[in-house]
């Protein structure tokens, strides 16, 4: 009974530390015409190109270069809606090409990305709701430095790798065949676009973080990570400034999110991209968006036609 009332306790404390500890912004916010609340719960998930807490050697162990090389201000590389069914159909990952032409509310068309730039999360909610339809229930954001840190904290992620990966923009390299990617090369991973692996571009790079996602997922819910203390709470350390999420979200929302998103790696999530025109991904397919979108509304299965793979 000693023993179970402190495990109680000491899950009590992880939860309290990581309550408390994880970043808050105000990315959900009201307003008029805003999209009603539909069927499952929906995330926004952004990767941005933060470099908060990053020193100039590790912008260049990372090769993610300086704000001032990428233009000043701040912008996602990542954009993925995770819809979580309040029935037995899938769990959908669908990724947003950062270069989607798309309304934002008070700036006219532009990329999607620029929306993060221009008004922070708050306004990509906003364009995002606006383009798609859907209510965004949650929101969490990770960075450059903490995405790689989370990496490490683990040891690596095991990825199987088809073609060997050189990116000509950071001169990362990657090879062929299955192994152990540490957190650089992880972050050179989801987004490399620059290489004779990544055709496709855009749509190649965020099918691989898609990928790297289930991957990684499956990996921190693993008993070999939870279980091994050198791994734990190294993890859990990291978490908090890694990660940040709405005001109104709590740790026990990011826990039901993981466990939908574990089945990524053995196909029990509706894995894809947004259907577009063309491999530019700038335009979406209107027909086809609308019946992804729809179907994600009423938590019905996603004709196989209305996503890209």
């Amino acid at each position: 009974m000693t023993l179970v009332l402190l495990f109680v306790v000491f899950l009590g404390g992880i939860w309290a530390y990581l309550e408390f500890s994880i970043k808050r912004v105000d990315a959900l916010a009201d307003y008029d015409g805003r999209p009603a609340a539909a069927s499952g719960t929906n995330w926004l998930i952004v990767g941005s190109d933060s470099r908060d807490g990053l020193s100039a050697a590790d912008e260049e162990r990372l090769a993610t270069g300086d704000v001032a090389a990428a233009g000043g201000g701040q912008r996602t590389d990542t954009i993925m809606i995770a819809h979580i069914p309040d029935n037995d159909t899938k769990p959908t990952l669908l990724s947003l090409p950062r270069d989607s032409q798309v309304k934002i509310p008070g700036h006219g068309t532009n990329k999607i990305n620029a929306a993060f730039s221009l008004g922070g999360p708050a306004l990509l909610v906003k364009t995002v709701e606006g383009v798609t339809g859907l209510r965004m229930d949650h929101y969490a954001e990770i960075g450059f430095g903490g995405f790689a840190n989370i990496v490490d904290a683990i040891g690596g992620v095991d990825m199987c790798v088809d073609k060997e990966m050189h990116d000509t923009f950071t001169n990362i390299d990657i090879k062929a065949g299955c192994q152990t990617l540490d957190g650089r090369e992880s972050l050179g991973f989801v987004r490399m676009r620059h290489s004779s692996a990544t055709p496709r571009s855009d749509l190649d790079r965020v099918a691989n973080q898609r990928k790297f996602i289930g991957a990684l997922v499956s990996q921190i819910a693993s008993p070999g990570t939870l279980l091994n203390p050198f791994d734990f709470f190294p993890l859990l350390s990291s978490a908090p400034d890694a990660l940040t999420m709405d005001s109104g979200d709590h740790v026990h929302n990011l826990a039901g999110l993981a466990i939908a998103m574990r089945g990524i790696s053995d196909d029990g999530v509706l894995t894809g991209t947004v259907p577009v025109t063309d491999g530019s991904a700038e335009h979406w397919d209107k027909t086809k968006s609308a019946q992804l979108f729809d179907a994600l509304k009423n938590d019905t299965p996603v004709p196989p036609t209305a996503v890209v793979n």
